[in-house]
């Protein structure tokens, strides 16, 4: 019993100290594990199942809007990032360079890619040529290198993997269409599957997307209140299209330039399911991104029958449509149980020899810790229902935090003073001028996180300067 209780009181308490809770659990849970290329991290089969979950859920969705996935370069010759201005100061101070080919200088120095517009430009620029050719609604699966100074697993790393949407299109009204619904495709994701609550919005020109005319958001809140921007979709109109020369011959034989879209979602998906249902005994995952959703759990598994029952229950919940597995390794019961806590299996199911003389057993929800006696042949449906209970109650929970932790402020002193004392949402108006943005990122430490699709007035005037108001903005400390 001693290991056992050592298993769990190697994670910090998310009361005491938030950020080293969740270093504990994402190496505790066997999620990562650190290497010697700084900023970078190994991910273990633990947390590559669940990105693996992530994708496959992501690119059907993808695929019913009519996505289809290619691979482009991880190279990109320093000359063709150099075309769009904005995009490439916006990521000058995050690129690695590649200077040599063996021993060779390379003639042109190239960055190792950490976004594909400009390699997606140049390729459409060859491959449009008509109005028949399009629309072009493409996806790739990599990943990209971005030489953060401060790291943390999933949240932010140096190398990290995501899928980067990237489209063209014949009119701008094509364009916004495809930009809104890839981002509705997120926030449905994430609600749906990730047991995640949204807000849907629109980012300031301040914190959009470098070379975009709109970039659209999804902020999500995570336990300690801190807001993580969980997805976006940006509409860069025709201003890379211009920059690269991507025209297409309409159909009265002139020539226009196309309007493209590009979207994205990485690992820190992870993260954000770590921190927004997460306890201190480890991972919480919702049953449908996790990879193991049922362990059987057998007691007294040495005396004849236990492990062949256990077994057959397993091979039966397999047949029924669940991810479920079998712990029949030496280890004690209570060992067995906090382990499987701390890794987030949504169910597991205790059966021991009394249990089978009875023909029942006993599933034991991680969400809650509930238990609840079902009958050996009513185990399939009964867990199919409980997993589908859990998945929406971690929703309704997770936006029960979200709507307590969300504030409203309509003059500067109390958004000052909820800044400094309740972490979370705060909602206020804006004149739309960045100098009251970047005052209010100053003096309160916030930034703004979206312009919700949702507008509300909840002022006439802006939460800094006092002019009149034109949209209500979401505020709050971010990862």
């Amino acid at each position: 019993m001693a290991k056992d209780k050592k298993l769990v009181e190697a994670i910090t308490s998310m009361e005491e100290d938030f950020a080293q809770w969740y270093t504990d659990v994402v190496k505790k849970a066997e999620l990562i594990d650190y290497t010697s290329v700084k900023g970078c991290m190994v991910i273990k089969p633990a947390g590559y199942a669940i990105w693996e979950n992530i994708q496959h859920e992501l690119d059907r969705r993808f695929k019913e809007t009519g996505v289809e996935n290619v691979y482009l370069p991880m190279f990109i010759p320093e000359s063709l990032l150099q075309k769009e201005k904005d995009h490439v100061e916006g990521f000058a101070p995050e690129v690695a360079w590649v200077t040599h080919g063996g021993l060779e200088p390379l003639q042109e120095r190239m960055c190792v890619r950490p976004t594909s517009e400009t390699l997606f430009c140049d390729f459409y620029a060859n491959d449009i040529q008509s109005y028949r050719d399009l629309p072009k609604v493409y996806n790739q699966w990599c990943s990209v290198v971005r030489w953060e100074k401060t790291t943390r697993p999933f949240l932010r790393s140096r190398e990290f993997l995501w899928q980067e949407g990237h489209t063209a299109h014949a009119t701008a009204e094509e364009a916004e269409e495809r930009t809104i619904q890839m981002l509705n495709v997120y926030a449905d994701f994430c609600e749906q599957v990730l047991a995640i609550p949204v807000i849907k919005g629109r980012k300031t020109d301040k914190e959009k997307f470098a070379g975009a005319e709109a970039t659209y958001t999804i902020e999500s809140l995570m336990h300690d209140g801190k807001a993580l921007q969980s997805g976006t979709s940006h509409n860069f109109g025709d201003g890379f299209a211009k920059a690269f020369g991507i025209q297409y011959a309409a159909k009265d034989n002139t020539l226009k330039y196309v309007h493209q879209t590009s979207w994205g979602m990485t690992t820190r998906m992870i993260g954000a399911i770590i921190m927004v249902h997460g306890d201190n005994s480890g991972l919480v995952l919702p049953p449908r991104i996790a990879p193991t959703q049922v362990m059987v759990i057998p007691i007294r598994q040495q005396q004849e029958g236990v492990l062949a029952k256990a077994e057959e229950i397993r091979a039966a919940l397999v047949q029924s449509g669940l991810r479920a597995r079998l712990d029949d390794a030496d280890k004690s019961p209570g060992w067995k149980f906090s382990e499987q806590e701390m890794r987030g299996i949504p169910v597991r199911i205790e059966l021991g020899p009394k249990d089978i003389e009875a023909g029942n057993a006993v599933i034991v929800r991680r969400d809650t810790r509930e238990k609840i006696t079902v009958q050996i042949d009513e185990l399939p449906n009964k867990v199919a229902e409980v997993l589908e209970c859990i998945q929406n109650d971690m929703l309704e929970r997770a936006r029960a935090h979200r709507e307590a932790h969300t504030y409203e402020a309509t003059e500067l002193e109390g958004f000052k003073k909820i800044a400094a004392e309740k972490p979370g949402f705060i909602k206020a108006m804006w004149c739309g001028c960045q100098e009251c943005e970047d005052a209010l990122k100053e003096e309160a430490g916030v930034t703004s996180r979206c312009m919700p699709f949702e507008q509300e007035t909840i002022a006439d005037t802006c939460i800094y300067c006092g002019k009149p108001a034109k949209k209500l903005v979401y505020w709050g400390k971010a990862y």
